[in-house]
């Protein structure tokens, strides 16, 4: 026979508890946080990691396991299209408990359980170690895709490159264009040279001929 839970059952039967959990199992995944007592977040939090567990395989045995707890198919489909995939990396700890102090009234203590967004800072720490010393570990890893501050940088750098370049050729066009009317400003004056010597030669050489005569 399986072992018991250890503490105080939900509810009034166990079959009521299995409901009150997979509720709150369906809330969490909709919502992506949730507040409730702290002995049901530390109860719901084996269950819902393990429902992500079955998302990151994705296949069709994987989801009947999970539509037999969950009972929302737009839920379910949330799970296996988002968060499954979100974690596929993650090799546990999903979701992370914050004691935020009792509650007024009967005085119960209340907690949030949500689904972790990032990495935590030992396993990011862990990795920078493994990537330092080469360990098969990490060569094992897949490559984390680019963050999208990352991309939009990328792109930033992409289009000040080619802002930069584009001023280049204007910068280039102009002073071609500036170099080519100099020459022509340069050949018209050296037409109009030419065309002014004869003029004032010709009276000055007939009067000397005159004299000559």
């Amino acid at each position: 026979m399986p072992t018991p839970t250890k503490g105080t059952r939900f509810g009034g039967s166990p079959s009521h508890q299995k409901l009150m959990l997979a509720n709150l199992a369906t809330s969490l995944f909709e919502h992506g946080r949730i507040t409730t007592t702290e002995a049901k977040a530390k109860r719901l939090r084996p269950l819902a990691e393990r429902l992500i567990t079955f998302a990151r395989r994705g296949d069709l045995h994987a989801r009947r396991i999970v539509m037999s707890t969950i009972r929302d198919k737009d839920v379910v489909h949330h799970l296996f299209a988002e968060i499954g995939p979100r974690y596929i990396d993650r090799p546990g700890g999903y979701t992370r408990i914050i004691k935020v102090g009792p509650r007024k009234g009967d005085n119960a203590p209340m907690a949030i359980i949500e689904l972790v967004e990032e990495a935590s800072a030992t396993t990011k720490v862990v990795r920078e170690a493994e990537a330092a010393r080469g360990s098969k570990f990490e060569k094992d890893q897949p490559k984390p895709a680019a963050s999208d501050d990352a991309k939009d940088d990328e792109a930033a750098q992409d289009d000040a490159a080619e802002a930069e370049a584009q001023e280049e050729a204007v910068e280039a066009e102009a002073g071609a264009a500036e170099d080519v009317a100099k020459a022509e400003a340069a050949d018209d004056a050296a037409l109009d040279a030419a065309a002014s010597k004869p003029a004032q030669g010709g009276p000055a050489a007939e009067v000397n001929t005159r004299d000559a005569l």
